[in-house]
């Protein structure tokens, strides 16, 4: 049996899917569903059994469970970057991941678990994949870092290198509808492209760029479910792992990818940043990506312009999912 947590978000029903398309569907799939439309990513894909993710914990604390775990993807946790609670973000993202860390541990199962370019900050110290640098990272957010504490944690224990972390940059793709202000700017600008015919991005507030041309390591959903996969089969790979493009691209850019896709004729308006953010707001990240290409894995990856059309015409424009 594999383990799935977050496995109706994005890139966790994305993983089950992926599993489903090699032929395996003896998945325990955890999750909050609560009142959200997150159930929908889950109807196209087989798997066994589904637990509410505070049941698990409640059978995880009572060593419920036994032998034949195959694997755990631990991608469940609040991925809210302006969550201000930070008691809340400290249980679910840092205490949850290390009580199940510490339960693969002792057993010897394989664990892969969703680390963040959040760690990073601002970007000044790099982004750079280094174990042994991550003392050095000052994330910008408390989302940043709670999973900056797992990270420190697992490394003080001697973990990282019995583990797989998987600092994701920004990842789009089908199953995302459900993340309300968190969804990607590709799911917001097909919403308003379709809606008003424009799309609106942030000004910028830093001379060096000019409106729409900060730049982000944007990752395709699909990309980033095999490299974690990969990752996941490679007996060598431990520690820390940038999963991201390797590319740094404007959100202009972006738009245009967005209009393309769409067959319509570029139109963004830049709006005022919202006063919350304009401290905290990332101009320019780019994963380093060597670390992870040494692995030995040697896919290409999808293009942005590639990426955003497979987006919007086989899973925006005719309402699919994952699977379907």
């Amino acid at each position: 049996m594999y383990i799935v947590t977050g496995g109706a978000g994005l890139i966790g029903s994305a993983v089950v899917a992926a599993l489903n398309a090699r032929g395996i569907s003896n998945i325990l799939v955890v999750d909050h569903l609560g009142s959200s439309d997150k159930w929908k990513n889950l109807a196209p894909l087989a798997y066994d059994d589904y637990l509410e993710k505070e049941e698990f914990r409640e059978k995880l604390r009572k060593g419920d469970f036994g032998g034949g775990i195959e694997g755990v993807f631990h991608l469940g946790a609040c991925s809210s970057t302006t969550e201000r609670d930070a008691s809340y973000l400290i249980d679910n993202n840092f205490r949850y991941t290390a009580e199940l860390a510490e339960f693969c541990i002792a057993k010897g199962i394989r664990m892969v678990y969703a680390s963040s370019c959040a760690t990073y900050g601002d970007g000044s110290k790099g982004y750079i994949d280094d174990d042994d640098r991550i003392e050095e990272l000052r994330p910008m957010n408390m989302y940043g870092y709670s999973k900056q504490m797992f990270d420190l944690y697992a490394k003080r224990h001697n973990w990282l290198k019995k583990l797989v972390g998987c600092k994701f940059s920004n990842v789009y793709g089908p199953n995302e509808r459900h993340k309300g202000e968190m969804r990607s700017v590709v799911l917001r600008a097909f919403e308003q492209i379709t809606t008003d015919g424009k799309l609106r991005l942030f000004k910028s507030y830093k001379k060096e760029y000019a409106h729409g041309e900060s730049m982000r390591d944007f990752l395709y959903v699909k990309d980033a479910v095999d490299m974690v996969l990969h990752l996941f089969g490679c007996s060598r790979a431990g520690g820390l792992y940038n999963i991201g493009s390797g590319k740094a691209e404007t959100w202009n850019s972006l738009g245009k990818a967005v209009f393309d896709a769409l067959g319509k004729e570029i139109n963004i308006e830049y709006i005022d940043m919202p006063e919350h953010l304009k401290d905290r707001y990332q101009y320019y990240t780019k994963a380093e990506m060597e670390k992870f290409y040494n692995t030995g894995y040697t896919r290409e990856i999808f293009s942005l312009q590639e990426a955003v059309r497979d987006y919007v015409v086989n899973y925006l424009l005719p309402g699919k999912y994952l699977g379907d």
